[in-house]
């Protein structure tokens, strides 16, 4: 078991350690959490600059690291034509499975002018990690390809006041999220913490299940 004091300790400078010292219990507990977070691979949300989500996707997927970026179609004139083409769904945002210190090293071998970059938690002021169950409805969702997906970037409190359900059916089957209308279509909406949300296509009541309190206090 790891020792999360020594761990702590050896990860910042003595000056740190002293000051840590004196601060609240709340302080130290997010700091050992954020050193101990950056041993493990976990979903972080990554912001790249000047839309090249899919070059520095690309890269990471060459160097062994699992990646995401929601994609939808979208309809382009080539050569006189028109055709549907796979773009990705939400400008300059890259998802990346890997630990903390690994993403770290490699935002820095960008250089000073690095187009990749953490998205931050304000309030534990460390980078936003998507929780995997999340993570894995949300790309269940995204990777139906649907055209009627809906992508939000600002989820508004009437939305989070929705019930909790599973799909019980379909290719969302086993997906967890807030049950919504919207565009006068029920839907399940999946949200990410700190980066955005998609709700689903529309779905029938007699296919979802409401989610019991005790088992969202788990999730």
């Amino acid at each position: 078991m790891l020792n999360a004091d020594l761990l702590l300790d050896s990860a910042r400078p003595f000056s740190d350690t002293l000051t840590c010292d004196k601060q609240s219990q709340e302080c130290r507990e997010q700091t050992i959490a954020g050193v101990l977070e950056s041993c493990h691979n976990r979903w972080y949300a990554l912001r790249v600059s000047y839309s090249r989500e899919l070059k520095v996707q690309e890269r990471l997927v060459s160097e062994g690291v699992r990646t995401f970026v929601p994609m939808m179609w979208k309809k382009k004139e080539i050569d006189g034509k028109i055709v549907k083409v796979l773009v990705p769904a939400v400008n300059n945002l890259c998802f990346a499975f890997s630990t903390r210190e690994r993403l770290k090293d490699f935002i820095a071998s960008y250089g000073e002018k690095s187009p990749v970059h953490f998205i931050w938690n304000r309030a534990t002021r460390n980078p936003i990690v998507v929780p995997e169950r999340q993570m894995n409805d949300f790309m269940q969702v995204a990777s139906t390809l649907d055209e009627d997906l809906i992508y939000l970037t600002e989820i508004s409190a009437k939305l989070r006041e929705g019930q909790t359900v599973r799909v019980k059916n379909g290719p969302l089957a086993g997906i967890t999220g807030k049950i919504v209308r919207i565009r006068k279509s029920r839907r399940i909406l999946v949200e990410l913490p700190g980066t955005l949300a998609i709700a689903s296509t529309y779905v029938k009541m007699e296919d979802v299940e409401v989610v019991e309190k005790e088992e969202k206090d788990i999730m």
